[in-house]
Formats: C-alpha cells, structure tokens, sequence
C-alpha cells in the first residue's frame, strides 16, 4: 500500500463509518462502462463541500487491487449490477490531491517534478522485477509497466484546478500544468480511466480546451451525474424523516440546484454538506460560509459588468436572468461581460441554472443570505435597507395596513434607483424586494395557476408557519388598485388557495404613471 500507488480503503472506510452517509455507489456502474474506451476521460467540477471527493475515495476503494474492499459496498446498490465484481479490486490505482502538491510546492515546476517523482518511486517498487528503459521518466516506466505486466491505471484526480485559482494571472504556469496533463494521460494505453474533480470546468484557450479528451460534468451541464453529486430530494426526505426534521423547511433553505438530465427532465438537487450539518445540529443556519467566504462572491459582484448590479437585485427579489455560457474561459481572471461573471457564480454554487431556459437565479435561502452579507460589504446601503425594512412591511401587510404597505413599496423603488419600470412585471421586482423577508415564512410562487387565469405573486405559508395568512398580490400599472383586487374576485384566484378560507389576504397594487405614485389596497377573504 502507497501514499498514492494503492492507497488502500481507508478513507473510504470512513465515509461509510459516518453517521450520515448516503449511497451514491452507482455511479461506479458508470464509470464501469467508461474504463477502456474513448470515453474513459471524465472530469466533474461542482462547488465545494458537493461530495465529490467522497466519491473519489469511493472509487480508489473500489477499483484498487491492494485490499479486498468488498465488505465497504457490501448493502450498497452498485452490488447488484452485473458490472461490480468484474472490476472490483482488479486495478492499480493511482491517487493524486493537487491542492496538496500545490501547497508543499514553492513553483509550479517544483510540484511538477515532486508528483513525478513520488510516483516512480512507488511504481519500481511496485514493480522490481521490470528492466525499465527510462527510470526516470514517469511516462516511460508506466508504458514498461504496461508492455510488460499487461497492468493498465486508474488515476484518479482531485481539485485539479487549484492551479488556476492560485496562480490566477500565471499563464505560463498554468500552461506548462495543462502540458504535463496532457502528456501523461492523452492516448496512454497504460490509461484505463482518467477520472478527475474540481470546482472549475476545464479551462479554454479560444473556443478549445487544452484537454479535450476529457467529457466534462459540470454545474451547467451535469449530464447523467447528476444526480451523484449533492443529495436529492428523496434522500434528503428520507433523511429528514430520521432526523425529525422539517422537510419543507430543509428545502427552503438548501434546495434549489436544477439539473437537467434525459432531455428535459429535472432533477432538485441539495447541498450536501449544509444538510448533514442541519440534520446532526438538529438546526436551520447557514453552514456554507464556514466553507466559502462572501468575500469571493463580493468581489465579482462588484464588478459591474454592463448591468451585473441590475440582474443581482432582480435575483434577490426573485427572478432569474438569461445567461451565455459559452464565452467563459472557465478561470477566475478572463471576463469580457457579466455572462462570463454569471457564468462563473453558477460553478461556485451561488446561482443555479436552468439548462432547459438558460436562466440563472438564486438558489435557496442559504446562498441568499450570502449576497446580502456581500452587498452590504460593498455599499449598496440602499438595497441594505430595503432588505432590513421589509421586516416592518410584512408586519404592515398582516395588519392590513394598506397606506404603509404603499408607502414602503414605494420607498424601494425611489431609493433603489435600477428599479425603474413601465409595465406589471417590472413592478413586481420592487414589490418582491420590498418584501423580500417574506421568504422567511413563506414559499413565494409567480404566476401561480389559479382559477381562470395567473395570479402575480403569492404567499403560501410553509407548514410550520400556517398561522400566518396566505397572500394572493394582483399588480397593476397605470390602472388601479381596486381593479387589481375585482380582477382576484373575479378569475376566481383563491380557488387553488382555499384551505386559507378566513385566513387569506387579497392585496392590489397599482403604480400611476402620472403621479409615480403606488396604491395599494388590502382585503381579508373568507367564504
């Protein structure tokens, strides 16, 4: 057993021997299918704390022939496939943490050479007996390896894109690293599966990628990974139930990731290291930024690339915004438009997107708490406040006091000046932001199908909140108020809301263009 030639079990061990661990073992059948064919090269990028070096381990324990770690599957799905005894244990495995080499190196020349050199050591000592032509060259001996021993690798990859990230502005070091990448694992017969993990896609030189070889899985387009990668909303049920958890509360705050797969079936999936924290605390909190900082995120926002500040409020107050990501050069440094910033918020975790519309918004209340710590680091003191005193507003809507509600809507969209608008749908980013701490207790749906047609913005109390009352907001622009809440009346929209009978708020709102002033008034529904 080495320290990266066959490491063993072990960590893997671990894993299994959690109190929360969830079985993600069938994505081995995948890769199963991949080892020895043109698509054996696979690359997964996700945010931090997403599991993907949990399954890295899994796969050295699986595919590394030094131990028989049947016994660490045994119960898992991946035992009942044709495919799981045929590979187990059978392959030299070879396993490589860069971020680890990285920080023990003082250049990229030097962890270079130190991978090398740590890896032919271990490899002529797996192997004495072989006459090697260059035992001093990496890729030499493992084709001697091969040639002579019939042994094919394994090589499995972790934060393989530290590099970019800490040495942003080095071209020429992040050049030679992709070089070295390319050498050692393109069209090597030695090569049975190439697997590697990051956070960054792989990075782009024009319109290629300088390792092309590889079929990347990524934030924007996980492809049949999905779902292997976070936790989805059945075991994250399953979870909960154990716990005695609240589901509905699990997944306001940690759901909201949407992966496309099959064609346009969605799959929900949910930070995996926030809901084991929230299952053993036995508590609700944001437990991401103990692992990402909203320093990161604020420096992008702050940006500003030609509307990004525009389209970050619309996100706050509930939209999405369309996206293009094909320009992103996939690293930290190259931007030439806010796409390519969006695009890069989408791999760290703070946007979701939607491969289907192209569109990108916030994904839950965990992530949005960290871009309200981000904008108050970076003086939107407007916005700030708008968040603080939608607590006040909330409490004027429930009093059904109509003037305030007005008021305060109207405050928002005269001191937050990008939320300038000239129809119903523009109006409701300003209602939704001045409301904004309503997510608190509610789960707020657009264009809710109801009655005879769609009613703007409703407020539907989650269950632990069903004291308070349900909220149906009719918009108007250049109209009125009163014509808002007949229209509610009229199409009939309390219908899909009518187990809030008696505890049901009916609120138009009107903007007049003349005056620039909102009215608002608010009815209380009872059949």
């Amino acid at each position: 057993m080495g320290s990266y030639l066959n490491i063993g079990s072990g960590e893997f061990q671990e894993c299994v021997s959690s109190e929360i661990y969830v079985d993600k073992s069938m994505i081995i059948q995948m890769c199963n299918a991949c080892i020895g064919t043109m698509q054996k090269y696979i690359c997964v990028s996700r945010p931090r704390r997403f599991g993907k070096s949990m399954v890295l381990k899994m796969l050295a324990a699986y595919y590394g022939k030094s131990e028989d770690s049947s016994h660490l599957f045994r119960g898992l799905k991946i035992t009942d496939t044709e495919s799981y005894r045929k590979h187990l244990n059978k392959y030299d495995v070879i396993v490589l943490n860069m971020q680890e080499f990285l920080s023990r190196s003082g250049s990229i020349d030097e962890m270079l050479s130190k991978i090398q050199r740590f890896l032919m050591i271990e490899l002529k000592r797996e192997y004495p007996g072989i006459l090697f032509l260059d035992d001093n060259d990496l890729i030499q001996v493992m084709k001697d390896i091969y040639v002579s021993e019939g042994r094919r690798f394994i090589i499995l990859i972790d934060e393989w894109d530290c590099l970019f990230r800490e040495y942003q502005q080095d071209s020429g070091s992040q050049k030679r690293y992709l070089d070295f990448l390319r050498v050692w694992l393109k069209d090597q017969a030695y090569v049975a599966m190439a697997y590697m993990t990051g956070i960054l896609p792989i990075k782009k030189y024009g319109t290629h990628s300088a390792l092309n070889m590889f079929r990347e899985y990524s934030m924007t387009n996980p492809g049949e990974l999905a779902e292997f990668f976070g936790f989805t909303a059945d075991e994250v049920e399953e979870l909960c139930k154990k716990y005695d958890m609240d589901y509905e509360e699990t997944r306001n705050w940690y759901d909201g990731y949407c992966f496309n797969i099959q064609g346009e079936e969605q799959i929900s999936v949910y930070n995996p290291k926030s809901v084991v924290e929230a299952m053993l605390n036995r508590s609700f909190q944001n437990y991401w930024n103990k692992t990402e900082t909203y320093e990161a995120l604020k420096t992008y926002i702050e940006m500003n690339y030609d509307g990004l500040k525009e389209d970050i409020l619309r996100m706050l107050a509930g939209a999405g915004t369309k996206i293009e990501t094909g320009t992103f050069s996939n690293d930290m440094t190259t931007f030439t438009s806010k796409h390519d910033v969006l695009t890069l918020l989408v791999h760290l975790g703070y946007l979701r997107y939607d491969l289907n519309t192209g569109m990108v918004s916030i994904p839950n209340k965990e992530v949005s708490q960290e871009y309200i710590n981000a904008i108050t680091g970076i003086g939107w003191k407007e916005v700030v406040e708008s968040v603080e005193n939608s607590r006040g507003l909330l409490q004027a809507l429930w009093k059904k006091d109509a003037e305030k509600v007005a008021e305060g809507i109207e405050k928002v969209h005269r001191e937050v000046s990008i939320l300038q608008y000239n129809d119903e749908n523009a109006l409701s980013y300003t209602v939704s932001l001045a409301f904004y701490s309503a997510r608190e207790y509610y789960t707020i749906v657009r264009e809710l199908p109801t009655g005879e047609g769609f009613a703007d913005i409703c407020f539907i109390p989650r269950k632990r909140y069903i004291d308070k009352p349900a909220v149906v907001i009719e918009l108007k622009y250049n109209k009125s108020a009163g014509g808002a809440i007949a229209q509610i009346k009229n199409k009939k929209y309390v219908e899909t809301l009518d187990e809030y009978k008696g505890n049901l708020l009916l609120v138009g709102i009107n903007y007049d263009k003349a005056t620039k002033k909102h009215q608002c008034l608010i009815e209380e529904w009872s059949k």
